[in-house]
């Protein structure tokens, strides 16, 4: 083998440099036939993605949850309690959680946006640069507002996209009980199924450390989001914007989409600022205290708890996330990090995807 290499090197050109033996191996064992088939398969998953999204988009969500969830269900499941009773505790809090937090930011949230129509004319004349901008968003809600006088069915639009929400997110709950009652039932069915030993172990090793390190990452970063909305919150409270549960659950929100999330958050709490105060300081204010919350947070904190685990290329997670937000929309963009942290563990534990998974770190 060794002889073979050096004739092959004996025959290149001086001027060009030796590849990297793990490439040209990678490349020895990938036959044109298996790359087209490869692509293929991921254009066919990703059209089957796109047009049956009202299906897949609650079931990876539904997946995802059951990471999450998984470590206080095995916690359950020591003290005995029965899977169906845990996994409809799980539901429970889950559900209340979300409702609740939907149910205090809704009426301060609608009376934010009641305010928008006439404060665009006030915006318009403090920041002269943006005349362009706002006069076209001015516009979109005059039409908006003529639209209205016209009789069109606005609410009736408005309640089809909450049934549409509501229709998601009752699927998505679920199919999540479902998942929690059945625990490992899958994982052993398919290693039953696997003909070969290495490929069984090859299985339950991929899949116990894609449990482990997804759910540390699901549960730290949604401590860390709570903390960072509970931070923002009382920084609100303390500069007079008002309304701190609202921007607190907005910040907790929007750090679940890292990169573009805090970036949209600081323009929103600028704008929100703008509305509020008279001077452009105080004005502000909320947005650059939130971007330093957001730059402890992110910069600090969670690498420091998250290094040895997840190591993502910063380039990719912004393509993950601008494609999966066009595809699935806020929920893809959402889905983006942990199904891109999950490629990478697959891609690390197959011999075959490892130069994959070296690519996809940081």
């Amino acid at each position: 083998m060794q002889d073979q290499n050096n004739s092959l090197s004996a025959n290149k050109p001086a001027s060009q440099p030796d590849a990297s033996p793990e490439l040209e191996e990678a490349v020895s064992r990938v036959s044109p036939q298996t790359a087209i088939q490869a692509c293929l398969l991921v254009l066919a998953s990703l059209t089957i993605a796109y047009v049956a999204a009202d299906i897949i988009l609650p079931l990876v969500l539904a997946f995802v949850l059951k990471l999450l969830f998984q470590p206080a269900m095995r916690q359950l499941e020591r003290l005995r309690v029965p899977r169906s009773i845990a996994a409809l505790l799980m539901i429970f809090v889950f559900f209340g959680l979300f409702v609740g937090l939907g149910a205090a930011v809704a009426g301060p949230a609608a009376e934010w946006a009641s305010r928008l129509p006439d404060a665009l004319p006030r915006l318009q004349e403090r920041l002269s640069f943006l005349n362009r901008p706002i006069q076209t968003f001015q516009n979109f809600m005059q039409q908006i507002g003529a639209a209205a006088g016209a009789n069109v069915d606005i609410l009736g639009a408005a309640f089809r996209g909450t049934q549409h929400f509501a229709s998601g997110f009752f699927e998505t709950i679920l199919i999540l009980y479902f998942l929690l009652v059945s625990g490992d039932t899958f994982l052993r069915r398919m290693v039953e199924i696997l003909p070969r030993f290495s490929d069984k172990r090859q299985v339950v090793t991929l899949s116990q450390q894609i449990e482990e390190n997804i759910s540390i990452y699901l549960a730290t970063i949604t401590v860390m989001n709570a903390l960072v909305g509970l931070a923002t919150g009382l920084t609100i409270w303390a500069t007079g914007l008002g309304d701190p549960v609202l921007w607190g659950v907005v910040a907790f929100a929007l750090n679940f989409v890292p990169i573009m999330g805090p970036f949209f958050g600081v323009a929103l709490f600028a704008f929100a600022g703008l509305l509020q105060f008279d001077t452009l300081l105080a004005a502000f204010l909320p947005a650059g205290l939130y971007l330093v919350i957001h730059l402890i947070e992110g910069e600090l904190v969670t690498p420091m708890l998250l290094a040895r685990r997840f190591t993502l290329n910063p380039v990719l997670i912004i393509l993950a996330l601008i494609f999966w937000f066009w595809l699935w929309g806020a929920p893809g963009a959402i889905l983006a990090v942990p199904m891109l942290a999950i490629l990478k563990i697959i891609c690390d534990g197959v011999g075959p995807l490892n130069n994959i998974g070296r690519f996809l770190e940081a």
